[in-house]
């Protein structure tokens, strides 16, 4: 199963995993900002930058009740009305976005929030949809990406069995070009918690579908390591530098790490192609054959004193020595000429 976007970017289980550098918040508010987080992420090696589509009111109401107010976790002390204002990339920064993206050859696309996300990004030729990990059970929105028979990659964090199976039903109706994301919504996830077993579990489960991974670690350590569990996906929040303090800084990756994490994707992926059978058949001959050391008389016994093991390999394999001794001749073998079943009875 493949799922193609353009002739760069393939997904599937046989071709090098795709990094996706998230660029969420972490703008700070800034369209400058934002703009170099999506040139750096293009410079650093990301296969495809996402972002994410909404505005405060797409995602919650503008109250001070008390189940509006975060107790806990990096956003503690925030009302979610502040938190998304803080962090939303605004729609009037969407086309400029869309435009650089394409400019550096990397495919831009989004996760929105609302219907008039979506209808935002289609205006802007959005080639494929994210589905955030808080909005799976969000039918009515899905339903709605899913209409634009699209690829869909779906973050499964905190998602049960019955959620996501909820979820694919409504986007089969449209399609089949799923890719779920193995994900723990807990920001930053611990390397304890990510348990990247349940990677080959969703592949189990999910056999139509293809399978990655959405890493909120702060290194790229699982992330490398899912690699030999073949994700056909690989997604890191991204931000420019150490010093950077917004919404998901804590969880967030710097543009050596992601250059770096491309680099050492693809030399895993590498080795664990299967060897090229055209190279170890060129390389057979390098192996050692049954050659005369001597002039060997038709009739006369084959012994140790008259062959030989030598390279490269043209006749009897060399395992077959033992087999070789005292069978006879059937003609003149000369000295150095290799030793073939058809010379002796």
């Amino acid at each position: 199963m493949k799922i193609k976007l353009n002739k760069n970017i393939i997904f599937g289980y046989n071709e090098r995993p795709k990094i996706i550098a998230e660029i969420s918040g972490n703008h700070g508010g800034s369209k400058k900002k934002f703009l170099q987080l999506i040139k750096s992420a293009a410079l650093n090696g990301a296969d495809l930058i996402k972002i994410q589509t909404y505005e405060p009111v797409d995602i919650t109401l503008k109250s001070k009740m008390h189940q509006f107010y975060l107790k806990d976790g990096i956003w503690k002390g925030k009302h979610l009305w502040e938190l998304y204002e803080n962090a939303c990339t605004p729609f009037s920064w969407h086309k400029d976005a869309f435009k650089l993206a394409k400019k550096f050859k990397t495919e831009l696309f989004s996760s929105p929030f609302s219907l008039r996300g979506v209808d935002l990004l289609e205006s802007l030729n959005c080639k494929i949809y994210k589905i955030a990990s808080f909005e799976i059970t969000d039918l009515k929105l899905i339903d709605y990406i899913a209409s634009k028979k699209k690829p869909i990659i779906m973050s499964t964090g905190m998602a049960n069995k019955k959620e996501i199976k909820n979820a694919l039903n409504i986007i089969k109706k449209y399609h089949n070009k799923i890719i779920i994301l193995h994900c723990v919504s807990s920001y930053p996830t611990m390397l304890n918690q990510i348990n990247l077993n349940r990677i080959n579990d969703l592949k189990k489960l999910y056999k139509n579908c293809l399978i990655g991974l959405s890493d909120h670690t702060n290194s790229i350590t699982s992330s490398l390591v899912s690699v030999p569990y073949k994700v056909v996906a690989i997604e890191k929040h991204f931000k420019l530098d150490k010093k950077s303090k917004t919404t998901d800084s804590d969880f967030s990756i710097i543009p050596e790490d992601m250059k770096k994490l491309k680099e050492l994707t693809n030399d895993i992926f590498l080795s664990q192609i299967n060897s090229n059978k055209k190279n170890n058949r060129e390389n057979i001959k390098l192996r050692r054959s049954l050659f005369a050391i001597k002039d060997i008389k038709k009739n006369e016994k084959i012994s140790e004193k008259n062959i030989d093991t030598l390279r490269p390999k043209i006749g009897i394999c060399a395992s077959d020595y033992f087999v070789v001794i005292n069978r006879k001749a059937k003609r003149e073998i000369k000295k150095n000429e290799p030793i073939f079943y058809k010379d002796l009875y």
